[in-house]
């Protein structure tokens, strides 16, 4: 579950990246969320594919 937090923060970001207007910080915020969300998954010694 929290790896598909992740995935789906990345590709709104992404996504958000691709388009000619963005939300400014609020894309960057996602990216680090998504970021620390895996940290957090990896930490936790789970295995990514979980």
């Amino acid at each position: 579950m929290l790896l598909m937090i992740v995935f789906v923060c990345l590709l709104l970001w992404f996504l958000g990246m691709m388009t000619t207007t963005t939300l400014g910080g609020v894309l960057h915020v996602l990216l680090v969320v998504a970021i620390i969300f895996l940290l957090l998954h990896v930490i936790q010694g789970r295995p990514i594919g979980d």
